[in-house]
This record gives structure tokens, sequence and C-alpha cells, in this order.
């Protein structure tokens, strides 16, 4: 596999609040469906039901009702939701600067066109636009996204090896990494 990522096509980032977190569940869904399967480490197992799925995304348009973070999609120039990544702003008390990013998802069809770069631009603006100064986020030791991080200027904190199952159930490393804005 190699780095070597296509020109960014024309993919337009929104950032979803109401009723529009709604109206993209199912496309939502489709795309944490075929993330699992391909076999990305994003907190579940294959097979995943889309009720399972769909359950999930129904937590977070409410966590987004409740402000509690923030949910950006990627669309292409057809208006299909093809990627999706999370700000999570809800944070302890003493942590009011800070934020993870959860959940960043690319279709597989959609990979290697510059969509994660957009997403991953657009979650730092939005945590800027919320007053965050420092973003933390965690994933599989070895995977294409430790590469995409450490571009977007992400610095590795360190592994935590056997840290949790993928979709397979073989258990895998995860790194953690923070970036300062």
């Amino acid at each position: 596999m190699t780095d070597a990522v296509a020109a960014p096509s024309n993919f337009k980032i929104r950032c979803l609040v109401g009723a529009d977190v709604g109206r993209t569940l199912d496309a939502l869904t489709d795309i944490l469906i075929d993330c699992v399967e391909g076999g990305a480490s994003v907190s579940f197992l294959w097979p995943l039901s889309r009720a399972d799925a769909l359950r999930f995304w129904h937590g977070v348009a409410e966590s987004v009702d409740r402000h509690e973070r923030v949910l950006m999609i990627a669309e292409d120039e057809q208006g299909a939701v093809v990627g999706t990544a999370q700000l999570i702003t809800d944070m302890p008390e003493n942590q009011p600067h800070r934020a993870e990013v959860a959940k960043m998802l690319v279709h597989r069809k959609a990979r290697r066109q510059g969509v994660a770069q957009q997403l991953m631009a657009a979650i730092d603006a939005a945590a800027q636009a919320e007053g965050k100064t420092v973003l933390v986020l965690d994933t599989v030791t070895g995977g294409d996204a430790e590469r995409l991080y450490e571009r977007a200027g992400w610095q590795q904190v360190g592994v935590i090896p056997n840290y949790a199952l993928m979709p397979d159930g073989k258990l895998a490393g995860t790194t953690f990494f923070f970036k300062q804005l």
C-alpha cells in the first residue's frame, strides 16, 4: 500500500445539527458498517448488525442535540455521504480546553481522495470555534490513520499493546495522539 493520496476531489464538508443528523442516519450507518466490514478498529466487532449501527448513530444524534459533540460529514459531488468525524467537546470541569476526535470514518469507495484530510481540517476549525486548544485521539497501531494524523500535525504520545479487539476478534494495540491548536 502506498502513502500517495489523490488530489482532493470536490467533497463538501458540513457540520450537522438538529434534523440534519436524523436525515443522514442511514448513510452514516452504511459508512460505519462498511468500515467495520473492512477491518477498521472503531469499537465494533464484525458482523455489525444494521440495528446496532443505527442505535449507535441515534446515540450520537442525541449527544449532538445536547451540544456534547460536533458531527461532521463529507459529501461527494452527488450529495452522498462518504465520510464522517466527530469532536467530543463535553469534557470534565478541569479540562474545558480539551476535546477528543472520534469515529473518523471514510467509506472504502472514497478513500485516498483527500476526504479524511478535509474532515480533519474541519474538525480543527470546529475545535477552535469551540475554544478548544488541545485535541486527543487514538487509532489502531500500524494502521493507515497513523500516517494521516502525523501529516496533519498530530504528535504521537505512546502505544498501548493489546488495547482492543479488531472486528475479527484479534487483539491490537492503539496509538494515542495529541494536537495543540
